[in-house]
């Protein structure tokens, strides 16, 4: 090492603290509940932005640094990870492995809430098309 070269970055497991940090964050507003790796309801959170590597979060409970969870986010599924962060019932918290997390944005589709409702489909026969 040359005098001049900067520090290497510190290592934190196979991809370096720093390589995570600076996934791309995608901000958005999506609710989700979150348990202890034993399935134990740990209470709802609002996710406000979201990466391949981890989360933040406003969450109904305190947590603490390195506290194991796992995520429920929909269309994407349960997500586990640790806190890496906390302040007051906001955290931080970096996943086991990396997600894609523009499907937590794509509608949840197969169910009947996408069905358009009786009282709002056209009577039949009741539009005629000129030509």
């Amino acid at each position: 090492m040359v005098a001049s070269d900067p520090p290497e970055p510190p290592q934190d497991g196979p991809e370096g603290g720093d390589a995570r940090r600076a996934a791309k964050r995608d901000s958005l507003f999506l609710l989700a509940v979150l348990t202890d790796e034993a399935g134990t309801s740990r209470g709802q959170a609002r996710v406000r932005n979201l990466s391949e590597t981890g989360l933040m979060a406003d969450c109904e409970l305190n947590f603490h640094a390195g506290e194991r969870l796992v995520v429920h986010l929909r269309g994407i599924g349960e997500v586990a990870g640790a806190v890496a962060w906390a302040n007051g019932s906001r955290i931080g918290m970096m996943f086991d492995h990396r997600i894609n997390p523009q499907a937590a944005r794509k509608p949840v589709t197969g169910s009947a809430t996408h069905q358009v409702p009786d009282h709002l489909r056209p009577v039949p026969g009741a539009f005629r098309f000129r030509r």
